[in-house]
């Protein structure tokens, strides 16, 4: 675990908040196993946030047009990491795509061969940084219990095609990741 680099993936208002059209009903037990791992990572963290386009282009206008709530800008408190959930000055990457993975996200873990991924929603975002860092010859670690997905359904079926990438991808726990069990 020494080098290894901690993503948290969309830990974020939009996500989290009850009312929200997008709110994953196991962010707050996702946001509990992101605290537990914070400390094991001080200093070899980075978050990610998701945020609309300024102006969707392509597939993603039809996208909007079901979610016209989510077109807001980037500084709106709907895409404001979540309460009780601080950066502490770790680097954010912010995107207007689901999957995070790509040379800032890179750049921004130093180059880091082994990536401990959490967060939400692990059937969109996570997955969807996870693939492109395993192809890109990372080991992935997502660590099941703290991450949530739209539904526990959706958050299960995500885990188990995740698992399908053994070796490159290992779907772990807080516990097993802190060292704990």
């Amino acid at each position: 675990m020494s080098a290894a680099v901690l993503v948290v993936v969309d830990m974020q208002t939009v996500f989290g908040e009850p009312g929200s059209p997008w709110a994953s009903p196991d962010f707050g037990a996702a946001a509990d196993g992101v605290r537990r791992l914070l400390p094991a990572f001080a200093g070899r963290t980075v978050w990610t946030r998701y945020v609309a386009p300024a102006e969707p282009a392509g597939a993603w206008r039809e996208y909007f047009a079901q979610w016209p709530f989510a077109l807001v800008p980037a500084d709106d408190p709907l895409y404001a990491i979540a309460d009780g959930l601080d950066p502490a000055g770790a680097p954010v990457v912010t995107a207007t795509t689901f999957g995070k993975w790509g040379p800032e996200l890179d750049a921004a873990g130093g180059g880091a061969a082994d990536l401990v991924v959490a967060g939400v929603s692990t059937d969109c975002c996570v997955l969807s940084t996870v693939l492109p860092a395993a192809d890109a010859g990372r080991r992935v670690r997502v660590v099941a219990d703290a991450c949530a997905g739209a539904s526990r359904e959706d958050h299960d079926r995500a885990l188990a095609a995740m698992r399908l990438y053994a070796p490159l991808v290992e779907v772990t726990s807080v516990d097993e990741v802190l060292g704990t069990t």
